[in-house]
């Protein structure tokens, strides 16, 4: 069982509408595969949290408030694997899928008391396509109600700032103005992104900076001067040295990352026809593992306070965000030569560069997978944008044999986008690796 710490940001200053990078997509939904309650739920929850216009990592928390409330009840009916929470008393016969459904409706009712009367809707319709006996349906949605008041419990005071809307910002100890130092990036400016959530104590992982990776380079580096040029070069908006296939593959990274995720679980648990616990498993191992690695990197970004490409290569594009100067500063460095105008290929995210989020949990993810089975030959499908489809699609579909194929494939990605140096995101795939290996090793084990 695990016993989470509990912490909070603090110090609002209002609210937001995130742009570029990891931000809240609002794409068509697509369907469950199969007749498994556990997907059935996944969906509902994930179009319910994607549609509230969480920010995609404070996504990924309350996604794992869910599965866990689904996993903890599949648990105390089937056994199998250690739980999460507190022991729940199953009666002998409770109905698994009632359960499930009990759970996951509860939690995603309490985070998200506007959605209520969907939920209800969804309930109902998930209740009457039980055929067991009433009395087993009573019992499992008892296991289901307990479930999910225990995580709710465990997290009640592990939420966003008091009262703040989702997409809360809110206060972060801030550096003295100097190169290297973050600013808001073009072109809209857009206030800090949720540096509450570096402060939220982990799922499993002991603390957000348990892996907090060494500083960035110094600007004198041979690295820093390696990482500038090589992002000038290939990640702006105008670059001629990038295939057309590289920038895809940067913008098929800017689909909404709790989508991509729940997705692949729905579509794993259809094509090997897991059961409701390998199913319940694997949702709370995906969101949970994402969420802890997402905490992580929250928590060294504000902590580095590293700034992105964008405001690096055209000291001029910052504004008067009060963090620095107008213009801003060079790296004083005479192997690097800024270029006034200069833009990213992809939006640039609002929040600090280092490390980068995409690379951590998509590391994280990629770890879970390799364990899960049993082999780093993960042979997955992953969805992400098309650009010449509809806004906020999942269209594309790219095929990963390996994971370190994945592991790659986002480390250019983020690079050929031009909102992530190349050592940063590596440094996010080492912080994600860890962050899962620890995780796994804590939770989610099989028991006799």
């Amino acid at each position: 069982m695990i016993s989470r710490r509990r912490g909070k940001g603090a110090g609002i200053l209002g609210s937001l509408c995130l742009v570029g990078g990891l931000v809240a997509g609002s794409a068509s939904p697509v369907a469950a595969v199969g007749e498994n309650m556990v997907s059935q739920w996944d969906l509902i929850a994930e179009n319910t949290v994607v549609g509230s216009g969480v920010a995609q990592i404070e996504g990924l928390i309350y996604l794992s408030y869910t599965q866990l409330a689904v996993y903890d009840a599949v648990v105390a009916i089937e056994g199998g694997y250690e739980r999460y929470g507190p022991a729940i008393d199953a009666a002998d016969d409770a109905n698994a899928e009632a359960a499930v459904a009990q759970a996951a409706h509860d939690t995603l009712a309490h985070y998200f008391p506007l959605s209520a009367g969907s939920l209800d809707t969804a309930l109902a319709a998930s209740l009457a396509s039980i055929v067991d006996g009433a009395d087993d349906i009573s019992d499992g949605l008892d296991v289901g109600a307990e479930a999910a008041q225990q995580i709710i419990e465990l997290n009640e005071d592990n939420d966003r700032p008091d009262g703040e809307p989702f997409n809360a910002t809110s206060s972060f100890p801030t550096k003295d103005p100097a190169p290297g130092i973050w600013r808001l990036t073009p072109p809209t400016h857009t206030i800090p992104q949720i540096p509450w959530a570096g402060d939220v104590a982990p799922f499993v992982t002991a603390s957000g900076d348990q892996y907090r990776p060494a500083p960035p380079p110094a600007l004198t580096s041979a690295t820093w001067v390696a990482d500038f040029n090589e992002i000038k070069a290939m990640g702006g908006a105008s670059s001629t040295l990038r295939t057309a296939e590289q920038a895809r593959i940067a913008r098929f990274y800017t689909a909404n990352v709790p989508r991509q995720w729940n997705i692949m679980v729905r579509e794993i648990a259809a094509a090997d026809s897991l059961g409701l616990l390998e199913t319940a498993r694997l949702a709370a191992m995906i969101n949970t593992v994402a969420a802890d690695a997402g905490i992580a990197v929250m928590n060294a970004k504000y902590h580095f306070l590293f700034w992105r490409p964008v405001t690096a290569i055209d000291p001029g594009s910052v504004t008067n965000d009060g963090y620095g100067p107008v213009p801003g500063l060079t790296d004083g460095n005479p192997a690097t030569v800024e270029e006034p105008g200069w833009r990213s290929l992809i939006g640039t995210p609002n929040h600090p560069e280092y490390p980068a989020a995409h690379g951590t949990i998509t590391s994280a993810v990629a770890e879970v997978l390799t364990q899960y089975k049993g082999t780093s030959k993960i042979d997955v499908d992953i969805h992400g944008f098309e650009p010449t489809g509809a806004a906020n699609n999942l269209d594309r579909v790219r095929h990963f044999d390996k994971a370190n194929q994945l592991r790659a494939d986002i480390i250019n990605a983020r690079l050929w986008g031009g909102v992530h140096y190349r050592n940063s995101t590596e440094i996010g795939v080492d912080l994600g690796r860890s962050v899962a290996k620890y995780d796994l090793k804590h939770a989610f084990e099989a028991v006799p």
